[in-house]
């Protein structure tokens, strides 16, 4: 078998969770959480799993490696900038598991990661990728001439037999307007391959419709494989051929969510270790609800890596 690569991009910050008096510190972002998270599900061997970024040359930055580095991702794409740090959150979550998130992040590394002396090297080793995989995170914060230097990447990968994945996951606070917002979402899922759509984002984004219209204004754009996230609800997959398949998610005591945090992360990450290593969208979409299900048991975006064992 020969290994595939994927390049997961975008932005991991400083987490600091708090609940009442307690604060924890670890690491996260919704790309590297799901960069985490398909390393934890796929044989080396079949998939090797690559996160791109910009990091500091400060201490957390080493940390941050070192974790990703002991949880089988690659690190070879991450460059170091000096005098930038990484971003930092923090998350405040309440007695039902809902959190609230507090960012410093305006000018974290990863924001230049397109900017620096070694991107345009890093950029044509991704031209070559089998997949490309980013959110609507990884678009937000960047510059508009970093967006265009990307979107060129992203097609150039396609050109060469590449896919691109993409997550809306949209955060209004992270761009000027809506309708700067969707026109960057516009030309970012013309050139994609498999759309992962929180119903919710795609709501606020667009207006509310009936999920059937969301799928369809995004095949329209060319997307051949949506896959429409509707939190503890089903999930709904479609394909450019007209499949359509509602996948339902695994239903858990409300005592046992104790964290929300990553759970669409994490759904993505597993629907894409099985989808890209040979199992067809339902099987994914099974495994996308297993491990988020698994997920929000715990605090934190990144839970221990025996709460997942016994499942693998």
């Amino acid at each position: 078998m020969t290994s595939k690569n994927i390049a997961v991009i975008g932005e991991c910050m400083i987490e600091l969770s708090q609940k009442g008096d307690l604060l924890n510190r670890g690491f996260g972002g919704d790309t590297l959480n799901t960069s985490v998270y398909i390393a934890r599900q796929v044989a080396e061997e079949a998939l090797k799993v690559h996160y791109v970024t910009a990091l500091g040359t400060d201490s957390f930055s080493s940390d941050m490696l070192a974790a990703w580095q002991q949880e089988g991702v690659k690190t070879d794409l991450v460059q170091r900038l000096d005098n930038k740090l990484p971003g930092l959150y923090v998350i405040e979550t309440d007695a039902s598991g809902e959190r609230t998130f507090y960012y410093w992040r305006n000018d974290a590394a990863a924001r230049y990661w397109l900017d620096s002396p070694d991107s345009e090297a890093i950029c044509q080793q991704l031209a070559d990728f089998d997949y490309l995989y980013l959110s609507g995170i990884s678009l937000a914060i960047l510059s508009e001439e970093s967006r265009e230097r990307l979107m060129s990447l992203l097609k150039t990968c396609r050109a060469r037999g590449g896919k691109v994945i993409f997550d809306n996951n949209y955060r209004p606070r992270l761009w000027q307007s809506k309708e700067q917002t969707q026109q960057a979402y516009q030309a970012m899922l013309a050139c994609t391959d498999i759309a992962f759509l929180t119903l919710d984002d795609e709501d606020m984004l667009w207006g509310a419709v009936p999920y059937q219209d969301v799928i369809a204004r995004t095949h329209a754009l060319g997307v051949s494989e949506v896959v429409v996230k509707r939190g503890a609800d089903s999930c709904i997959v479609s394909s450019a051929e007209g499949e359509l398949h509602e996948v339902p998610a695994v239903k858990l005591p409300k005592d046992k969510v104790i964290d929300t945090t990553a759970a669409g992360d994490s759904f993505s990450a597993g629907y894409l270790a099985r989808r890209l290593t040979g199992a067809n969208a339902v099987e994914a979409a099974q495994r996308g609800h297993l491990t988020a299900s698994t997920v929000i048991q715990y605090r934190g975006a990144i839970i221990p890596l025996d709460a997942m064992s016994s499942w693998q």
